[in-house]
């Protein structure tokens, strides 16, 4: 069993590196609302983590790769939601109000929504990622060793997968100081929003092309 949880960590900590759509939501959410949103945000992307890793200990998971049409109706679903963020960040209008400027009624929403925008934008960019369900399925089945539980070293691993992304979010937002102050020029921020609408974009076609 330690060699099978050393080999997944191995390979989750690779997999939690590469940049995707839950990375990019934390990077948008603190370009809108500084490390507080980004934090909201990536609390959200880890419990829709949860989600998956409980579908897949459950075996519903290999129901939905194994069903093309559940599969399809939820790749659509996410490659719209990624293009809608993308929408969003090409429409967005607040390159000029300051990252952490204090919210007035002329500033944007209050903390309370930000919050709720926040946690949901995090949590429907994963669950609405079957690539994430699939690749649990895919991945997790060849580091149970032979003989143990399927549903509890799923959990397990699964387990894992999660805290390594939350330490890999975690530093993300703890060295986003620098970056913060720079992401507050207007004239940044409207580049940044434009580059991340198109990386956005980019990845809702990507997943809705890829079989």
């Amino acid at each position: 069993m330690l060699t099978a949880v050393l080999a997944f960590s191995l390979a989750g900590a690779l997999l939690v590196v590469l940049p995707g759509p839950d990375t990019l939501v934390v990077i948008r959410g603190m370009v809108r609302g500084g490390r507080r949103r980004a934090v909201w945000t990536a609390l959200g992307g880890l419990t829709g983590l949860v989600v998956w890793v409980s579908i897949t200990a459950l075996g519903l998971a290999a129901l939905l790769h194994a069903s093309h049409a559940a599969y399809l109706a939820l790749k659509i679903a996410g490659a719209a939601y990624l293009v809608w963020l993308g929408v969003q960040a090409f429409r967005s209008r607040t390159g000029d109000v300051p990252v952490e400027a204090p919210v007035t009624a002329a500033s944007g929403p209050g903390p309370r929504e930000r919050r709720t925008s926040g946690f949901g934008a995090g949590l429907a960019t994963n669950l609405l990622n079957p690539k994430i369900g699939v690749m649990f399925v895919a991945l997790l089945p060849g580091f149970v060793p032979s003989g143990a539980s399927v549903a509890t070293t799923s959990m397990l691993l699964g387990g894992i997968y999660i805290t390594e992304t939350a330490v890999y979010v975690a530093v993300l937002i703890a060295l986003s100081g620098p970056v913060v102050r720079w992401m507050a020029e207007p004239r940044i921020r409207r580049r940044l929003d434009r580059l991340m609408g198109t990386v956005f974009v980019a990845f809702g076609v990507q997943l809705a092309v890829k079989p």
